[in-house]
C-alpha cells in the first residue's frame, strides 16, 4: 500500500492530499529516510512524521485496505 493512502486510513493524518503534501514537503521518514507518497509501506517499518509543533513515531502493525474508525489506530503503535 502507499505510504500516503495509509496514513489516510490509519487516520494518522485525516487527508490524503495532506500525506501527499507532507511527503513530498519531506516532513515524513520511513526507517530514518525521507519517503515519497509512493512508498511501499511494510508492516514493522518505523514511520515519523514532523506535522506542527509535536512529531509523531509510529511503527506499522498492519496494513488493512479499509478501517472503521475504532479500528485505525490498531494499524500502528505509537513510539516514544
Amino acid at each position: 500500500m502507499r505510504l500516503d493512502k495509509y496514513l489516510k486510513i490509519s487516520r494518522i493524518i485525516k487527508r490524503r492530499t495532506i500525506a501527499n503534501e507532507a511527503c513530498d514537503a519531506g516532513r515524513v521518514l520511513v526507517n530514518g529516510k525521507t519517503a515519497r507518497a509512493s512508498y511501499d509501506v511494510k508492516i514493522g517499518d518505523i514511520i515519523e512524521i514532523q506535522l506542527g509543533t509535536k512529531p509523531i513515531k509510529a511503527e506499522i502493525i498492519s496494513i488493512n485496505e479499509y478501517a472503521k474508525k475504532e479500528e485505525a489506530s490498531d494499524m500502528y503503535k505509537i513510539l516514544v
